[in-house]
């Protein structure tokens, strides 16, 4: 009898033109911290062209792997589609208002504000690599 084990996502990784800048972000944003060695400072860290972020218990680790050219996503207009995108929840309105207010100040830009929605409050918002990531308070 065979047995069939799927496989388990251990990481998402996206594409940067400045990975360390791309991992801080996020480092900042959703409090990951560095896999040991490619902390900044750590030897050879500097030169490294792929870095990876680990969550707490459970989460799905986020990596960056340098590219010499990347194009943004021209979203919502279709001429560059999204391809990828994350999704982030934060329970309640409050703590929405705090990420966009934190994701801002580390250098996302806001394309979508339905933070009113009363079902499912929302922002789109793109990394400094112009990648997009929704945060949003799941509906009950």
């Amino acid at each position: 009898m065979e047995t069939r084990v799927p496989p388990v996502i251990a990481q998402v990784v996206l594409d940067g033109t400045d990975v360390r800048r791309l991992a801080e972000f996020y480092r900042e944003l959703l409090g990951y911290h560095y896999r040991p060695g490619d902390e900044p400072g750590a030897p050879g860290a500097d030169e490294l062209e792929w870095l990876v972020l680990r969550g707490p218990e459970g989460a799905v680790q986020l990596a960056f792997q340098q590219v010499d050219e990347l194009t943004p996503t021209t979203w919502p207009d279709d001429a560059v589609p999204v391809q990828l995108h994350l999704d982030c929840t934060v329970p309640d309105l409050e703590a929405l208002q705090h990420v966009l207010h934190r994701a801002r100040e580390l250098g996302a830009e806001l394309r979508l504000d339905r933070s009113a929605d009363p079902d499912e409050p929302l922002y789109v918002l793109t990394d400094p690599a112009g990648h997009p990531f929704c945060v949003f308070v799941p509906a009950a």
